[in-house]
């Protein structure tokens, strides 16, 4: 069988302008999962989805991966293939469609500021718990961009998109998008907690409510591991984040 590796990108910039770009940490624990990627099989295929922090998890993963003799082929080699389906949901329409005040994501976080960074990210779980339901309630669709009917529709499909590309069923019902002669055998996907929690459910049946539970779990730069065949599809393990409890607990972020 086949691997994906589904790969959260690394802390991001909340409470900035631009959340959308790895913090310094970021780069720090997409880089440390490039070290510890040297213990394991070489990826042969490399996705992501489109957002910055997506490309620069990339980016430190390929430094971190290529520091050893073993992995400076795979430096040369990169090319990664760019999928929008894997795209994490708007969470600033999510947010201001539950608090229109929000727009402006530096207020917001002021707004939250309590006495420490822990209460604060306690302030804002509580806050973003509420704008989620609100959104997968499906009670105010038409307030959304993008619905969360809508949003597990796209995760999917992107998945289904790179099983296609990398099946030898070429007599299977899914559409085979610019198939390979030799078809990849260990694929790394660079992608968000939220995607990430959608094809979990997706395989394992899951209801919205376990999956949004998965989904505040989940681990920046945390591994998600899927096997595929030509006709089987299944989880193989969730969120392991080894390489940052090596590093200290200090590295451990959800964010």
């Amino acid at each position: 069988m086949a691997a994906i590796y589904l790969i959260r990108h690394g802390q991001a910039s909340f409470g900035a302008a631009d959340y959308d770009q790895l913090s310094a940490k970021g780069n720090a624990q997409a880089h440390k999962l490039g070290e510890y990627w040297q213990q394991l099989t070489a990826p042969d295929k490399y996705y992501s989805g489109d957002l910055l922090r997506h490309s620069q998890t990339a980016e430190q993963f390929v430094k971190g991966i290529a520091t050893s003799t073993k992995g400076t082929s795979v430096k040369k080699t990169l090319a990664v293939i760019t999928h929008s389906g894997f795209n994490e949901f708007n969470h600033v329409d999510v947010l201001t469609c539950y608090k229109p005040q929000w727009q402006d994501l530096e207020k917001m976080a002021k707004s939250l500021m309590k006495n420490n960074d822990l209460e604060t990210n306690k302030a804002f779980q509580v806050e973003f718990s509420h704008a989620i339901n609100r959104w997968v309630s499906g009670e105010h669709d038409k307030d959304y961009q993008e619905t969360w009917p809508q949003f597990k529709a796209r995760c999917i499909q992107a998945l289904q998109d790179v099983i296609g590309q990398n099946s030898n069923d070429k007599a299977g019902n899914i559409q085979h998008l610019n198939r390979q002669r030799k078809p990849a055998r260990d694929i790394v996907i660079f992608t968000s907690g939220g995607t990430i929690s959608i094809l979990v459910q997706y395989i394992l049946a899951l209801t919205d409510q376990q999956t949004l539970m998965i989904n505040q779990q989940m681990v920046n730069t945390g591994i998600t591991k899927l096997l595929f065949s030509t006709n089987r599809l299944s989880l193989d393990y969730l969120n392991n984040y080894s390489h940052l409890s090596i590093a200290g607990d200090k590295w451990i972020t959800y964010r």
